[in-house]
């Protein structure tokens, strides 16, 4: 009775394809101060209402220092995965992908002068950073780290800044010669030359402000979803859906910007069951709908564990029908979503609500409605 209509999917194909391509190019980062062959990563804290209790810093699980309200910190790291973490019982944490011989900035604030201090961390770009920087003081360890904050700054760091060498101190004045008439007085000492200047501070290369960067997520989840129409035609003859759907599950992959847009890619998959009566017989059956779609969505950062989010996507749905009733359609899918995600480092709990809509068409002119609303639970890691 149905007939598949395949123009919708491979349309949505060659989106894709196009869309990944572009998300995964690399972003051009500012040119590195760190030593050949490692990225320098550049933590600042720069509180809104100065709180004054320090704050421990580890980076790749290890140690990095103590942030105070205008001080900072430089990690030298290999290229890959960073992972930062930031507090004392309450944590923010952070993850960048570092390329060799680039910087990278984050900017460490305290949003709460109660202890434990709670604290939020962001990669921001080199422009953003460049003033604060400036503005504070070095307390990093390392003679790398301080290179590389000399190297940036353009000038020692204020830690550093009492290691100038000491002068050479001047000959000793000669004694005194005895008093004789008319003797010509002895000539002068000749001064020490003075310390050789210290070398010029290397020019760091002019950049661009730095891109945010982007994280991929996975995502799975489960719940419930309902069709929004009973009471449809099936197969020439009226029909009456359960709109409850057994089961209702999805999947999801996206790329994430660290300023909170993100795209991405989703399968949606549910059953409801269907009766029909034919010349007076009761026929049953089965439809399952399978829907593809391409979304755009923005998480709003309310604290470094909640984000609350809203979205859009478009795609494709096919329906099959098993049982007394079979037959395949398709047609055009959008929905929209909202939802908030809990996250705890690289893992996190993904609550969602959405409202689908899609007519599914066999090619005979038999429209069946296959939208509907869900609520959907399930876990995302990010990479």
């Amino acid at each position: 009775m149905i007939k598949v209509r395949g123009g919708v999917f491979v349309g949505l194909g060659i989106l894709y394809a196009a869309t990944y391509g572009l998300l995964c190019s690399p972003p051009v980062l500012a040119q590195g101060v760190a030593p050949a062959g490692k990225a320098a990563v550049f933590i600042y804290r720069s509180d809104r209402t100065p709180v004054q209790a320090p704050v421990p810093v580890t980076v790749n699980a290890e140690r990095a220092g103590n942030l105070a309200n205008g001080t900072f910190i430089v990690a030298i790291v290999p290229p890959g995965k960073v992972f930062l973490r930031a507090g004392d019982r309450i944590l923010s944490s952070l993850s960048l992908q570092a390329s060799a011989n680039r910087n990278y900035f984050v900017r460490l604030e305290a949003t709460s002068a109660l202890l434990p201090v709670r604290t939020q961390m962001r990669q921001v770009s080199e422009s953003a950073a460049r003033g604060p920087l400036r503005e504070s003081r070095f307390v990093g360890r390392g003679a790398a780290a301080e290179a590389a904050a000399k190297s940036f700054l353009g000038a020692a760091p204020a830690a550093a800044a009492a290691s100038a060498a000491p002068r050479t101190p001047r000959s000793a004045p000669p004694p005194p010669a005895p008093h004789v008439a008319q003797a010509a007085p002895p000539p002068p000492a000749p001064r020490a030359a003075p310390p050789n200047p210290p070398p010029a501070p290397a020019p760091v290369a002019a950049s661009s402000a730095a891109e945010p960067g982007w994280d991929i997520a996975v995502i799975v989840k489960g719940g419930a979803f309902k069709l929004s129409n009973e009471a449809q035609i099936v197969g020439g003859q009226p029909g009456t859906f359960d709109t409850t759907s057994r089961p209702a599950a999805g999947a999801e992959v996206e790329w994430r910007s660290r300023n909170g847009l993100a795209v991405g890619s989703e399968v949606l998959y549910y059953k409801n069951k269907v009766t029909a009566i034919v010349a007076g017989t009761t026929r049953t059956a089965e439809q399952t709908v399978l829907s593809f779609f391409l979304n755009g969505k923005y998480y709003l950062q309310v604290s470094d564990w909640f984000y609350p989010f809203a979205g859009v996507g478009i795609g494709g749905a096919g329906s099959s029908y098993s049982g007394d009733l079979t037959g395949k359609a398709s047609g055009l899918a959008y929905q929209g979503m909202a939802g908030a995600e809990f996250r705890f480092g690289n893992v996190g709990l993904y609550l969602e609500y959405k409202a689908l809509a899609s007519t599914t068409d066999d090619g005979a002119n038999e429209k069946v409605k296959v939208g509907g609303k869900g609520a959907f639970a399930g876990l995302s890691v990010i990479f």
